[in-house]
C-alpha cells in the first residue's frame, strides 16, 4: 500500500472526503458486482438483518434516512419489505453511486447531500440505517450527532459496519483475505489502483464495537447495542434517539 493510501485511511476533514468522494466515484460502475463477489453474497443477509433491527413495522407509512446510501441497495431492502408504505431518503455525497441505484425502488428517493450537514430540519424521521459507510466519514462523531439531530425522540438508528474478528483462527484468515486476496480482486474487476486497498485498510482503522457503541451514547442515542456477524466480520449496532 502507497504512503497517500495509509494516510487516507487513518486522516479526517477535507482531505478524507476528497479521497472518499474520488474513491467512490471511480468506483460506481462495478460496485454492486463487487459487493456480492468479495462478500459471497452474504451481504444480502446482513442488510436484511439490518432492516429487521429498524423495527419499521412501529411506522410503516412513516419517512426513514439510509445514510452513506451509495447504490442503494439498503434502501431498496427496506422498500421491498412485506407491508411497508413508507418513503425512504437515501442520502449520499457520491452522485455516480445514487445514479447506480436510483431505479431500484419507486419508494426510495435519492438525494445528493452529506452525511456530516444534511439538509433536513431536527426530527424529520421515523428511522435511520447507514450500510457500510460510517467508516468513510471524514468526522464520525459529527456524523452520529447530525443523524441523531434528524430522527424522531424514539427513533431507531441502524447502523451496519465491518469490523475485525478478535478471535482467531478466523482474525487470521480475515486480515489475510483484506490485505492480499481483496485488494487483488478489487482491482482486477474495478480497474482502479488503490480503492480495494483503501477499504480494507479503513476498516482495520475504524473503531472497535465496543468504540463505536460509546460514541453513538456520546452522539444523543440511548439503549445502544451491537451484535457480530459470520464470526466478527461485520457489526450490526442499534440505537434509540433519546
Amino acid at each position: 500500500m502507497s504512503a497517500s493510501d495509509s494516510s487516507a485511511a487513518n486522516t479526517t476533514g477535507a482531505a478524507k472526503r476528497a479521497y472518499v468522494r474520488g474513491v467512490f466515484t471511480a468506483i460506481a460502475p462495478r460496485y454492486d458486482l463487487l459487493n456480492h463477489l468479495l462478500s459471497l453474497n452474504v451481504d444480502r443477509r446482513w442488510r436484511r438483518q439490518a432492516v429487521k433491527l429498524l423495527g419499521w413495522e412501529r411506522e410503516p407509512k412513516g419517512l426513514y434516512l439510509d445514510l452513506c446510501a451509495g447504490t442503494l441497495d439498503l434502501a431498496a431492502t427496506l422498500a421491498g419489505e412485506p407491508g411497508f408504505a413508507g418513503r425512504i431518503v437515501g442520502a449520499d455525497f457520491v452522485l455516480p453511486m445514487l445514479q447506480r441505484g436510483r431505479n431500484k425502488s419507486a419508494a426510495v428517493i435519492p438525494l445528493n447531500a452529506d452525511a456530516l450537514e444534511l439538509p433536513f430540519s431536527a426530527a424529520a424521521f421515523d428511522g435511520a440505517t447507514v450500510g457500510f459507510g460510517v467508516r468513510n466519514l471524514a468526522d464520525l462523531d459529527q456524523g452520529l450527532r447530525e443523524s441523531a439531530r434528524v430522527l424522531k425522540p424514539g427513533a431507531r438508528f441502524v447502523v451496519l459496519e465491518f469490523t475485525t474478528p478478535t478471535r482467531q483462527p478466523m482474525r487470521g484468515l480475515y486480515l489475510a483475505y483484506f490485505r492480499r486476496i481483496l485488494p487483488l480482486v478489487g482491482r482486477l474487476v474495478s480497474k482502479h489502483t488503490t480503492a480495494y486497498t483503501y477499504l480494507p485498510e479503513s476498516v482495520l482503522n475504524f473503531p472497535a464495537p465496543d468504540g463505536l457503541a460509546d460514541r453513538m451514547r456520546l452522539a444523543g442515542f440511548r439503549d445502544v447495542s451491537y451484535k457480530t456477524l459470520f464470526g466478527g466480520i461485520c457489526a450490526l449496532h442499534s440505537g434509540v434517539r433519546s
